[in-house]
């Protein structure tokens, strides 16, 4: 078994991102955890890649579904779909047109309990509802409501895996095993190490 601090989480920052000039502060938000960056480029994604990203829970169409039909119930609204599988693939359409209008930044980030420290930081996926502090809440003001009204994929800056199962899957999807680099940061040897020596001349 690989240590803790071998746990490996894929990050997205999406074309909205890109355009709001945020790539340095959302970097940097990972960053300053003591997360560490082991891999990073910029692409634009084509649609058979996208398809292939937010379907490798072959689950995710009905799933989507129907969490966006008891989104809709809660907000006393009725539903464009009754059928999940309808409605989750609506979302996967409106995704391929969002995610392949211009490049985006793919990442992934290592270190102990990266998936949840990086969702923690990220915020949930409506900006409108995300926590104070957390990325989508300091930096976008959108909402299900506007993205339904304006028939497109809510622009929340950043998609992050859910597990470390998901981000095994999504990081073979974008990375290639040799893009992946091994090396040592300082600062893990004061995040990790058992005895904290050396550090007095």
């Amino acid at each position: 078994m690989d240590h803790p601090k071998k746990e490996r989480t894929f990050v997205i920052i999406k074309p909205d991102g890109i355009q709001r000039t945020l790539i340095g502060e959302i970097i940097r938000r990972y960053e300053r955890t003591g997360l560490k960056l082991v891999a990073l480029k910029m692409v634009i994604p084509d649609e058979k890649t996208v398809v292939k990203h937010y379907t490798v829970d072959p689950n995710w169409i009905r799933i989507v579904g129907e969490k966006s039909i008891v989104s809709y119930e809660k907000k006393g609204l009725v539903a464009p779909f009754k059928n999940p599988e309808d409605c989750g693939r609506a979302v996967l359409e409106r995704l391929k047109k969002y995610m392949t209008s211009g490049p985006v930044i793919v990442m992934v980030w290592q270190g102990n309990k990266a998936v949840g420290i990086v969702r923690k930081l990220t915020g949930g996926t409506e900006p409108l509802t995300s926590d104070v502090g957390t990325i989508r809440g300091d930096f976008t003001i959108d909402s299900y409501d506007m993205s339904d009204l304006d028939d497109r994929a809510i622009r929340n800056l950043i998609h992050a895996s859910g597990n470390v199962l998901e981000a095994e899957k999504e990081i073979s999807i974008w990375f290639e095993k040799e893009e992946i680099q091994k090396y040592n940061l300082v600062q893990e040897k004061i995040i990790y190490d058992v005895n904290v020596d050396g550090i007095r001349e």
